[in-house]
């Protein structure tokens, strides 16, 4: 069975950082393309960033410059480094698998950037 399982979100000011975490376990990691998504209520699901299973990077250009996608698959974990944050990021952000064509979703972590 594929889990992924988010954390470190919080509150934080404008300006801080956070950094997401996502532990993937129930698929060949290494073999994942990794990607983290955002969405707010009433919103669709915002594509933020995918990192290749080659270590390839690609962000949505709202957070180009400031979020950092990052993999450990030694660890099968997935990272979403993001500074210079504004509360425009508030958000519930989830952890997206795909292996092959088959999808996963983690459970979603808030994010909330306010003073």
């Amino acid at each position: 069975q594929v889990q992924l399982v988010e954390s470190g979100g919080g509150l934080v000011q404008p300006g801080g950082s956070l950094r997401l975490s996502c532990v993937v376990s129930g698929t060949i990691f290494s073999r994942n393309v990794m990607a983290w998504y955002r969405q707010t209520p009433g919103n669709q699901r915002e594509w933020v960033a995918t990192i290749t299973s080659g270590g390839s990077t690609v962000y949505a250009t709202a957070v180009k410059g400031r979020f950092t996608i990052s993999r450990d698959n030694a660890e099968n974990t997935v990272y979403l480094q993001m500074d210079s944050l504004k509360p425009e990021d508030t958000a519930i952000y989830y952890c997206h698998a795909n292996q092959y064509g088959s999808q996963y979703w983690g459970q979603g972590t808030q994010v909330t950037v306010a003073s």
